[in-house]
């Protein structure tokens, strides 16, 4: 699957304070990502995000 950096992530679980959308920090065998609603970030390992994605939204390269 391809997530790069600065992607947006929508997943299928919602974190604690209720969002589903999580910006991509770094992508590798883990990603680093923040909540879009409360800007917590965490990592959380490759497999674990691959099969709860819903929607990947592209930041704007042009």
């Amino acid at each position: 699957m391809d997530v790069r950096a600065g992607d947006i992530l929508k997943m299928k679980k919602n974190h604690p304070c209720g969002s589903n959308e999580f910006y991509v920090i770094r992508s590798g065998m883990d990603f680093r990502l923040r909540c879009v609603k409360c800007s917590r970030e965490f990592m959380i390992p490759r497999n674990k995000i691959e099969k709860n994605i819903r929607q990947i939204i592209r930041s704007g390269e042009g």
